[in-house]
């Protein structure tokens, strides 16, 4: 049965404000593409680098620290090609200094440690083409924590994940100064 002034079904009607709605959608989305990439907004963990840091040699002296294996894999993540040697490097990241020193802060009555503060250091500088294009640089990062001898295992595997999750944020700010670097 059809009402008065009812020329269209219900659910005519309502397909047709869905439709509309997701075209609007799309063009909220695609409008809030285009003014986030042009503000310089990029997704967490890449930071695109300039094209003397395509391929890079990460020199070293433990390849395999959490720092270094962080800074290869956001390298990946940005879309550079880290390489096997310096010969074939379009720039070389000279790891200078790598280490995670733990201190103690607080200790018990019976003279045991109960606070650690443990400190993730990195010194690098980078060169291209012969040149020196970033100065020896040094970045570090803090973290305290807890320790308790009945569960050693435990906090030995919490400082390596707090060591961990240092190394990669020392990655996060020394891939932003790579990117600094002016191209050659």
């Amino acid at each position: 049965m059809k009402r008065r002034g009812e020329s269209r079904p219900k659910a005519a009607l309502h397909g047709r404000s869905a439709r509309a709605r997701a075209g609007a959608l799309r063009r909220f989305t695609l409008l809030t593409t285009l003014l986030l990439s042009g503000c310089g907004f990029h997704l967490e963990g890449r930071v695109p680098l300039p094209r003397s840091m395509q391929r890079p040699y990460i020199e070293a002296a433990d390849q395999q620290s959490d720092f270094v294996q962080s800074l290869r894999r956001q390298m990946l993540i940005s879309g550079a090609h880290p390489v096997d040697s310096p010969d074939h490097a379009t720039a070389v990241v000279d790891i200078l200094y790598d280490a995670a020193t733990p201190r103690v802060l607080s200790i018990s009555a019976q003279n045991r440690p109960t606070e650690y503060q443990l400190t993730y250091t990195v010194r690098f500088s980078v060169s291209a083409a012969g040149k020196q294009v970033l100065a020896p640089q040094q970045v570090s990062a803090m973290r305290s924590y807890s320790f308790d001898e009945s569960l050693l295992l435990a906090k030995e595997h919490e400082e390596a994940i707090l060591r961990q999750a240092m190394g990669e944020d020392l990655a996060d700010i020394v891939m932003r100064q790579l990117a600094s670097v002016s191209g050659s």
